[in-house]
């Protein structure tokens, strides 16, 4: 495929750079950099695909996890590690 793309100076200057400090080409440079971009946009988007696809899939039964969370995490850390779970007083746990 051939790119024919306007650059601003800044870009122009990036390109020249990478090209000298590198040896590669214009075009090694460009594809280079576009496989980079890709890969971090497309990881980035799994991620988030990932993410958002596990939220609310598990089902503890219970319908008061997100108001306790934290006293059921400490709950749930401190008989794991066999220890007295230390949560201040309140109904803001």
């Amino acid at each position: 495929m051939r790119i024919n793309a306007r650059l601003d100076d800044e870009a122009q200057q990036q390109i020249d750079y990478l090209t000298i400090t590198t040896g590669q080409s214009v075009s090694q440079v460009v594809r280079e950099s576009v496989a980079r971009y890709y890969r971090a946009v497309h990881s980035d988007q799994g991620g988030l695909r990932h993410f958002a696809q596990a939220i609310g899939a598990g089902d503890s039964g219970r319908s008061d996890t997100a108001t306790r969370y934290k006293e059921l995490l400490a709950e749930s850390l401190a008989a794991k590690h066999g220890l007295t779970p230390d949560l201040p007083p309140g109904p803001l746990r």
